[in-house]
């Protein structure tokens, strides 16, 4: 069992174990000794569903990762190929089998597509000629991984790019069928509410599904009463923004990967008394970073300034449980102190931990070129100088900084001033692709392509108008103790969110004029439920919103709707799903186009 999945108002904990068991189903059905040959990109998501253990249970004896050439030896009756449906993992694929058939080893081969089984693949495996080696060709639908007690990806790394550079819907797919598997276990949604393409295509698919399910009717009480639908491109302002919150700064610094992060290994190391500190560990050290661990989980959310006093408030509590043992004098008293040390030793060291984290992240934002790049993204949010070139953007040019950092500022002027003039345009797209290389045009093709970085089409800027009616932007967002949504970013309060507020209390009728200003149709859905299945709402009870971003959501805005969630009169529960979760830099580098990469 994942506690940490079961905390909340709905219990993620089915969903995992509706996971677990098909996976063991298909175990099951290679009978014998197995080996397990990994898409690597895969290790991550299938790591939040099942641990090794169960995959022991099961006859799984060793675990390759997918590389070109032949497997490593294995004396096992089966092998079994974990993939995503790629055409360039079949001909690895291929390779594999053949060296094995010049081994003369008589194997049974499997194929596991994740999440869903390709014509295009096995065709390329018919004409590699090694179709009719495999036993078994199956899907596993890995649609929605749960990540914690209110957060669910399908870690769909692409899913941005292809709806918007490539116009291919896959994704979108995948994530209706994602929100049926939902729905079959956790009841029929009753409201769908949506905002932009993507948004309006999804909840189609799901109503077509629907439809073509009619007869099978579930009869589960629905957990959800209604689910949102918004397009990343609704609000493309938000990810380019440096997350303040202790999770989202963690993200933005070091990158959290299904859960994990890498961090320096020397801020760990623990140094004895007289020791020569010339042994540190060289390894990064890997920390979980889920709800699990009772100090991550009061901390993560919070803006990184109010991080330090709540360490050192749990420093004083944690300390004063370890001087009780003094007062401890009775045998009664003294088991008592024993049966809670184990809590106590993990409490301490889950503090240590956090506390070198912090002590990481604040050398960084306590240096002048964080707060230099910070002071001008509050520029442009707040609407000062984003029509004229940027002299800290062309400083940072001619000082060769990172390219993503360059590009995030860059775009986050062009959302803000609702594209920017040619002349201005023209001058930051030279100055680039002058300093980091011409190879970079595609890119910047990209990201006009993608609505991030364009030309101003009208004289028109709808941005100060949208700012103002939905207030996006507090002064004096209190990051201690905060009233509002904005101290994620201290002071500004993330679009996405505030319509997700709006949409809750009054209702989105009252921003009628901002909703056309922004892209996409909106649009409201009712799903008709079974006789007898309507909830009967007791007194104070909240009610269970699912907030689906299309294309990608960043912690920051997961923290907001967290602390939407705890308000005392917001009346409404958030879960949040996405297709990816990401931060600006994993953004912006999943619409480069690297043609040094792709040379042959």
């Amino acid at each position: 069992m994942a506690s940490h999945l079961s905390y909340g108002r709905v219990n993620l904990n089915i969903l995992r174990e509706a996971a677990r068991k098909e996976l063991r189903e298909f175990l099951d059905k290679c009978a014998g000794s197995k080996a397990i040959v990994w898409d690597e990109y895969l290790t991550g998501p299938f790591g939040l569903i099942a641990q090794y253990s169960l995959l022991k249970e099961h006859e799984v004896e060793k675990m390759f990762t997918l590389k070109s050439g032949r497997l490593p030896s294995a004396d096992v009756k089966n092998i079994i190929f974990f993939v995503r449906p790629r055409l360039e993992l079949m001909d690895i694929i291929a390779e594999n089998v053949f060296s094995e058939d010049k081994m003369h080893l008589s194997r049974d081969f499997h194929i596991l597509f994740v999440p869903r089984r390709s014509m295009l693949c096995e065709q390329r495996l018919k004409e590699l000629g090694v179709l009719g080696s495999f036993i078994n060709i199956d899907e596993y639908i890995l649609d929605l991984i749960p990540y914690d007690g209110d957060l669910l990806s399908m870690e769909y790394e692409s899913a941005f790019r292809e709806c918007y550079l490539e116009n291919d819907q896959t994704s979108l797919y995948h994530t209706a069928k994602g929100l049926m598997t939902l729905q079959a276990l956790y009841g029929t949604i009753p409201q769908i509410y949506g905002k932009g393409e993507c948004a309006r295509h999804v909840a189609n698919m799901m109503l077509r599904m629907k439809r073509e399910f009619a007869g099978s009717q579930n009869q589960i009480l629905p957990v959800f009463d209604t689910l949102l639908l918004l397009d990343r491109n609704v609000d493309l302002l938000t990810p380019l923004a440096t997350q303040l919150t202790y999770e989202g700064l963690i993200d933005e610094i070091y990158g959290i990967t299904n859960g994990y992060v890498k961090l320096p290994p020397e801020k760990f190391a623990q140094k004895k008394q007289g020791e020569a500190s010339k042994d540190l560990p060289t390894e990064p050290k890997k920390l979980q970073l889920n709800s699990a661990e009772e100090l991550y989980a009061e901390i993560r959310d919070k803006n990184f300034n109010a991080v330090g006093a709540a360490l050192s408030k749990k420093a004083k509590i944690i300390s004063a449980a370890f001087e009780e043992r003094h007062n401890a004098k009775t045998v009664g008293e003294i088991k008592q102190f024993v049966s809670q040390l184990p809590h106590m030793q993990a409490a301490r060291s889950s503090l240590a931990n956090h506390t070198s984290i912090a002590e990481l992240i604040k050398d960084i934002t306590t240096s002048e070129a964080f707060f230099d790049n910070l002071t001008v993204e509050q520029e442009f949010m707040t609407g000062v100088d984003t029509d004229k070139v940027n002299t800290y953007i062309e400083d940072c040019i001619a000082q060769k900084d990172p390219l993503i950092k360059i590009l995030r500022l860059v775009c986050m002027q062009s959302v803000c001033n609702n594209g920017l003039k040619q002349k201005v345009l023209d001058h930051y797209k030279r100055e680039i692709l002058q300093t980091y290389g011409y190879e970079h045009m595609l890119t910047l093709n990209n990201l006009e392509k993608a609505g991030l970085l364009k030309p101003q089409m009208s004289s028109r800027n709808n941005y100060p108008t949208i700012r103002k009616t939905l207030k996006l932007w507090m002064e004096d967002a209190n990051e201690q103790n905060p009233n509002d949504i904005s101290y994620v970013y201290s002071g500004y309060a993330p679009l996405s969110i505030r319509l997700t507020q709006v949409l809750a209390r009054p209702g989105w009728r009252s921003i009628e004029e901002v909703l056309k200003m922004l892209p996409g149709p909106h649009f409201e859905e009712r799903q008709q439920l079974p006789a007898g299945l309507h909830k009967k709402r007791q007194q104070g009870e909240n009610r269970t919103t699912l907030v689906f971003f299309l294309g990608g959501v960043s912690y920051a805005e997961i923290a907001a709707l967290r602390f939407l969630s705890q308000m005392e009169d917001s009346g409404m529960e958030y879960i949040i799903a996405t297709t990816k979760l990401l931060n600006g830099t994993t953004w912006i580098k999943s619409l480069m186009d690297r043609p040094e990469s792709q040379a042959p």
